[in-house]
């Protein structure tokens, strides 16, 4: 394994939708050019991404730079913690079982409902008066 070697996947929650680059080095973790603290201030949300390297005990052997748009802080956070799996398991496929098990290869499906017509939103409807 050489130093240019890049890992690079895709991940997706909700709206998020995150680049992701592994490259072997020393932990570090860049999100759109800002460090993992800063970024995500929630302590659950820097868990959640964290949780694939943790598993496979790879946390210090790669750098992770992630690239993301859209969506929230919580699906950022799901979309990244699936691009890592992707990435971990291209470069290192006997890692996929584990992976797999612990749930990290699986795209969460569940989106936001879309409003109807005749109803204030997706499930919601307008007040009924009787008089």
């Amino acid at each position: 394994m050489s130093d240019t070697t890049r890992y690079t996947a895709i991940g997706r929650r909700k709206e998020a939708k995150v680049r992701i680059q592994l490259m072997p080095g020393k932990g570090d973790i860049v999100v759109n050019h800002r460090a993992l603290d800063q970024y995500f201030i929630r302590e659950t949300d820097r868990i959640i991404i964290r949780q694939p390297l943790e598993v496979t005990n790879t946390a210090g052997k790669y750098d992770v730079a992630a690239n993301i748009q859209g969506g929230g802080l919580a699906g950022q956070a799901g979309a990244i913690r699936l691009g890592i799996a992707r990435a971990l398991m291209t470069a290192d496929p006997e890692l996929k079982e584990v992976l797999r098990k612990n749930g990290f290869l699986t795209r969460d499906p569940r989106m936001k409902e879309r409003k109807k017509y005749g109803q204030k939103g997706a499930r919601k409807r307008f007040q009924w008066t009787k008089r």
